[in-house]
């Protein structure tokens, strides 16, 4: 008997977003901009929300020009009133709201004692705050139509520390929590949450010259169990996956995308490292 006899129909039709609306913050660079483009491609009619409006506007034109539906919305994500005004404008122009993407990104570098209050307290504010603001005025248009997907983007240093780091690990860590918290709350409303946590993704022009050069790319790709570099789309599939009626039983979860490269121990990184160096000891202080 044949496998395929077994299946529900095509699966891939699982994968589809047509006639739904999905809000994308972040959206007119790299992972953002690839998952906007990726959610059009499946049919879902997309919003914008970028603190860069001429940025926002070139990232809706390319997906009209692709055949998609988009429009771009200035949005500051810190700030309630700009993303209650994106939701509402995303309403207004399509009629309902089943998807939101959070992530939009800013941070500042340092310690604690190094780091200004303003710089914690807006990278707090682009990096956590912002996803209780998007899911506050996103939801009850989700619960009105009948029940909605959120991803929320966070990040490997959520479970890692490194040099001075603080904001972006701290945050991206209570990303995963917060995560649980709203898939708990509104899962009676067949809202589903879930979380990304993606490794180093370079643009995709960075991913294509790393790739093509030899050095480069055994330097990117030294500590992963899939030899390439990451690249924007590999976070954009994860999404269309988890907002896509494929993973409809999953919820309050955590997807690590990184090609393998943190679930090693670190004694084997360095131990990797150091053969590299001693292989290439022109490296040295580049890598």
């Amino acid at each position: 008997m044949s496998l395929t006899g077994l299946a529900e129909g095509n699966l891939g039709d699982l994968l589809r977003l047509d006639g739904r609306v999905a809000i994308v913050t972040g959206a007119g660079r790299r992972i953002g901009r690839e998952i906007a483009r990726v959610l059009a491609s499946q049919g879902a009619r997309v919003a914008i929300g970028e603190i860069d409006a001429a940025v926002g506007d070139r990232a809706a034109d390319e997906i009209e020009a692709e055949g998609g539906i988009a429009f771009a919305h200035p949005t500051d994500v810190g700030r309630s009133e700009q993303v209650a005004s994106l939701v509402d404008a995303t309403v207004a122009r399509f009629g309902r709201l089943d998807i939101l993407i959070n992530n939009a990104h800013w941070e500042k570098v340092g310690s604690v004692v190094e780091l200004d209050e303003a710089d914690w307290d807006r990278s707090f504010d682009v990096l956590l705050k912002a996803l209780y603001l998007g899911c506050k005025y996103a939801i009850p248009h989700m619960e009105a139509a009948g029940g909605g997907a959120i991803v929320n983007i966070s990040s490997v240093h959520a479970r890692h520390v490194s040099d001075r780091y603080v904001t972006y690990q701290t945050a991206k860590a209570a990303v995963v929590h917060f995560t649980r918290q709203v898939a708990w709350d509104f899962g009676p409303a067949r809202i589903r949450v879930n979380c990304i946590c993606p490794g180093a993704i370079p643009s995709a022009e960075e991913h294509d010259r790393t790739m093509a050069d030899e050095v480069r790319r055994a330097e990117a790709t030294m500590l992963k169990a899939l030899k390439r570099a990451g690249h924007p789309r590999d976070i954009a599939r994860a999404v269309l996956y988890l907002v896509s009626d494929l993973s409809d039983w999953v919820t309050g979860q955590t997807l690590t995308v990184d090609g393998g490269e943190f679930m090693t121990f670190p004694s084997t990184g360095a131990r990797r490292m150091a053969d590299y160096l001693a292989d290439h000891p022109d490296r040295r202080g580049s890598v």
